[in-house]
C-alpha cells in the first residue's frame, strides 16, 4: 500500500494540473461548478489536494473525469493517475431513514373490542334463542306413588284377556240347562276341558258362589279381579290440561308434600294432564301457557305475563271466572 504522504503529493499533482488548466483558459472556480453542476468547495478540494474533504473515492474520481473534459485534458489518464495514487477521500457517511411508525389501532385496542364483539355476539344468541326464559331446576325421579300405579295399571290388560273366559261359563249354564238330557256324552270330550264342568256345576244350584271362588282360586288370573278392574281408570282422565302455545317453562308440585309432580319446558302444542287435584303450578311464561279444564280453557292465566307463582290446579276454582261469561254454566255438564 502506498505511503499517505505520497498518495496525497499525487492527488496534489493532479489538483495542480487542473488548476493551471482552468487558469490558462481564464475561468474562475465559480464559472467552473455552475457548468459542470458541482459544488464550488469540492472543485476547490480537487485543486489544492484535499482528498479528505471530497465526498468518496467514487465521487472524487468522477469530478477528475468531468473536470478534466471542461478544461480539455485527457480525463482517462488523470482519472487513473487519482486512482493509483488511492487517495481515500472521505467516506461518505450511509444514512439509513428511520422506519415510519405505523399509524394504526394498538393492539390492546384490538383485543379489547374484539371481546365486546364476542360478548355481544354471544348475547344476541342467547336472547334470540330464547335460553334467557328458562329456568333450569333438578328434575327429581319420580315418586314411588306414582311408579306403583304405572305397575299396578299394568295387569290392567290382562284381565282385559281373560274376559272372553268368563262368557263361556253363563253359556255352558245355559247350555247344561239345554243338554240336560245328555250329561253323559259330555264328560268324555270335556275331560281336557275340566273348567267348563266347573262351571256347568256352578250354574245348578245356589252352590254358584262356591263353584266360582274354587274355579278363581285354580286360575293365574282371578275372575273377581276383573269386576274390580273398571275403578283403575277413574284416575286415568284428568280434567285439567295444561297447553303450551309458546316455549314455556312450568313447575307442577304438591303444596303439602313439597313433592314436585312435573318440572320441564313445554314446547309449542305440547300438553301436560295434571294427575291429580291439590297441586299448584308455577311458570316461567304465563302468556304461552293456557289452561284448559274439562275440555274448556279457563282464563286463569288470561292478560297474564312472565312469571306466575302458584296457581291452584283446582278444577271447580278455575272454571270459576267461566260462569261470569253468559256461557258459563251450561257447557260444564255438557263437557262431562
Amino acid at each position: 500500500m502506498a505511503n499517505p504522504d505520497m498518495t496525497t503529493a499525487e492527488a496534489a499533482r493532479v489538483g495542480e494540473q487542473l488548476r493551471d488548466a482552468r487558469l490558462a483558459l481564464g475561468a474562475t472556480l465559480d464559472e467552473a461548478a455552475d457548468t459542470l453542476r458541482i459544488n464550488r468547495r469540492y472543485l476547490a478540494a480537487l485543486e489544492e489536494g484535499r482528498s479528505r474533504d471530497l465526498p468518496g473515492p467514487a465521487y472524487a474520481l468522477g469530478f477528475v473525469r468531468s473536470y478534466a473534459r471542461l478544461l480539455g485534458l485527457d480525463a482517462d489518464d488523470l482519472a487513473r493517475r487519482y486512482r493509483e495514487a488511492g487517495a481515500p477521500g472521505r467516506g461518505g457517511d450511509l444514512v439509513f431513514p428511520e422506519p415510519v411508525p405505523e399509524r394504526g389501532i394498538p393492539a390492546g385496542a384490538a383485543i379489547l373490542v374484539g371481546a365486546v364483539i364476542m360478548v355481544a355476539a354471544y348475547a344476541g344468541w342467547w336472547r334470540w334463542s330464547g335460553s334467557a326464559d328458562r329456568v333450569v331446576d333438578t328434575v327429581p325421579p319420580p315418586p314411588a306413588r306414582i311408579e306403583e300405579a304405572a305397575r299396578g295399571s299394568r295387569p290392567a290388560a290382562p284381565p282385559g284377556e281373560t274376559a272372553p273366559v268368563l262368557p263361556p261359563a253363563p253359556g255352558q249354564a245355559s247350555g247344561g240347562g239345554a243338554a240336560r238330557g245328555t250329561p253323559a256324552a259330555t264328560p268324555a270330550p270335556g275331560s281336557p276341558a275340566a273348567p267348563p264342568a266347573s262351571a256347568a256345576a256352578g250354574g245348578r244350584i245356589p252352590a254358584a258362589g262356591a263353584a266360582p271362588s274354587s274355579a278363581g282360586a285354580a286360575l293365574p288370573t282371578p275372575p273377581v279381579p276383573p269386576g274390580t278392574t273398571p275403578a283403575a281408570p277413574a284416575e286415568a282422565p284428568s280434567r285439567i290440561t295444561l297447553r303450551a302455545t309458546e316455549e314455556a317453562w312450568v313447575q307442577v308440585r304438591d303444596p303439602r308434600s313439597g313433592q314436585t309432580v312435573m318440572n320441564r319446558v313445554l314446547r309449542p302444542g305440547e300438553t301436560f294432564a295434571v294427575p291429580r287435584e291439590g297441586l299448584v303450578m308455577t311458570t316461567g311464561r304465563a302468556q304461552g301457557l293456557e289452561v284448559v279444564v274439562d275440555g274448556q280453557a279457563s282464563g286463569v292465566l288470561a292478560g297474564r305475563v312472565g312469571v306466575v307463582r302458584d296457581i291452584a290446579l283446582d278444577p271447580d276454582a278455575l272454571r270459576q271466572p267461566r260462569p261470569a261469561s253468559s256461557s258459563g254454566g251450561a257447557p260444564q255438564p255438557a263437557a262431562r
